[in-house]
């Protein structure tokens, strides 16, 4: 076995660059094809890297905290015990393999490099002992027959399916996907990372009806949520008034540094516009009260209806639903709905985003957004869940506020906001009386309409608001 330097990996979804979080193991460790040996945080997400070679760890080529570009050195693995009768000499099947998905352009390849099913020519993790003779013990838990090699199937006879990486077939089990049923497209049947990521796309779709009674609404949780951390910030230790101040300098990486590249960018490129207007929501909370009690399976809470009228005022007014390439002057109207949602997370702020919302039910997109917020806020969201946005929806009313100038995430040509549901006076037939009102914020890329159809828009998902039944006319 030759020295083998392990470069960061190409990390898909555009990303250029990772920061070294933690280190899984040191020099002088024996590793293994497929261990973990580091995590690394990219602009979306935090990443566990597998090393796609055995044996010696012979050097870490950058401490922790350190921001590395793709294909530069990671780590360094040699020879566990020397070159043993050259079964080292030539170059990993498994690292071969882990090329064959990237060149087979899944555009989600984040890490993935060996295989469960092709064991005979890796060595035993565990310390300098000489590779074991034919008749040595099989570990316990082991099976002592080799392998077959994925390429050897007979028709007729059941086989485990081709899954090349590690990720991929985490992301199945997380998910109690059976591999098995998923379709393979990559080249010679590999199970590619979105070929999991559709097969649990279309079982949420089949079974949106049933199984959702966890999904309490996802507005209701990020309220329940905003509501513990500032009764935690009250009585957090060190909160006292009279703790003494001292300067901090937080290096931008990651999440952070991405969300203040993105909006740097939006305020430098992006004429914006903002507007508003107050809504009465009795009648919407009346709906979704409705809608829990006589359909609690459904699990349709506030932020999914307001996803619904979104996509139906999108539907009305399409030059929002849009973006500007200004390399070649053009407006782009999209021809499908990707609705993105902010979320805060331990993180920070992230916008997770319902593809094809324009096709969904409200149920579907009620589950859609409950699964997304809780990826979000474990940290497992993929990073094609965080791109491709066309209109963003932001309910910052969990957060106690009324309104705000929200800024557009770009490239999108607009944003939705809603600030909290309060009892207010409200004139009803001519008399004042106490209502559920909030305030929506709409603020637009001005090269892309013009107020009249910003207010239009407003205007309708204002009257959706009051009056559910507007949405009848228009789904």
């Amino acid at each position: 076995m030759t020295r083998n330097v392990f470069r960061l990996p190409d990390l898909g979804e555009g990303l250029t660059e990772a920061e070294i979080v933690d280190w899984k193991v040191a020099v002088g460790d024996t590793v293994e094809i497929d261990q973990i040996v580091v995590e690394v945080e990219t602009a979306k997400a935090a990443v566990e890297v597998p090393v796609p070679y055995a044996g010696t760890v012979l050097s870490l080529h950058a401490p922790a905290g350190t921001v590395l570009s793709v294909g530069e050195p990671l780590i360094e693995v040699g020879p566990a015990d020397g070159p043993a009768d050259g079964a080292g000499d030539a170059e990993d099947p498994a690292a071969a393999r882990y090329r064959e998905e990237e060149r087979a352009g899944s555009g989600n390849v984040l890490i993935g490099y060996g295989t469960g099913h092709a064991r005979t020519g890796r060595r035993r993790r565990g310390g300098s002992r000489p590779a074991p003779a034919p008749a040595d013990p099989t570990p316990a838990g082991r099976d002592p027959r080799p392998a077959p090699a994925p390429a050897e199937r007979t028709p007729g006879v059941p086989h485990a399916p081709r899954v090349i990486s590690p990720l991929v077939r985490r992301i199945a089990q997380d998910h109690g996907l059976d591999l098995a049923a998923v379709s393979p497209t990559g080249p010679r049947g590999v199970i590619l990372r979105r070929d999991v990521e559709r097969a649990i796309a279309d079982r949420a779709t089949a079974s949106v009806g049933g199984g959702a009674e966890a999904a309490s609404g996802a507005a209701e949780t990020m309220a329940r949520t905003a509501e513990t951390v500032a009764g935690t910030a009250a009585t957090a230790p060190g909160a006292s008034e009279s703790a003494p101040l001292r300067t901090e300098r937080i290096p931008l990486r990651g999440v952070r540094r991405a969300v203040a590249d993105k909006l740097s960018r939006s305020r430098t490129e992006i004429p914006d516009a903002t507007t508003w207007v107050d809504a009465d929501a009795t009648g919407l909370l009346a709906v979704k009260d409705a809608l829990r009690r006589d359909r609690p399976e459904l699990g349709i809470g506030l932020l999914a209806l307001l996803a619904r009228i979104c996509v139906a005022g999108l539907r009305r007014f399409p030059e929002l639903n849009s973006s500007v390439d200004t390399e070649r002057a053009e407006i782009v109207r999209h021809g499908h709905v990707n609705l993105g949602f902010a979320a805060q997370t331990d993180r920070g702020l992230v916008v997770p985003v319902v593809r094809d919302a324009h096709l969904m039910t409200t149920a579907q997109l009620a589950a859609e957004l409950t699964r997304l917020t809780g990826l979000a806020r474990a940290g497992t969201l993929p990073p094609a869940a965080l791109t491709g946005g066309t209109f963003t929806l932001n309910n910052y009313g969990v957060f106690g506020v009324d309104g705000s100038a929200p800024i557009i995430n770009h490239p999108e040509a607009a944003l939705l906001g809603v600030g909290r549901i309060v009892d207010r006076p409200w004139v009803v037939d001519g008399a004042v009386v106490p209502r559920k009102v909030t305030q929506l914020s709409f603020t637009f890329d001005h090269r892309v309409c013009d107020g009249g159809a910003a207010g239009g828009f407003l205007r309708f998902v204002a009257d959706c608001v009051e009056n559910p039944a507007v949405l009848l006319a228009h789904v």
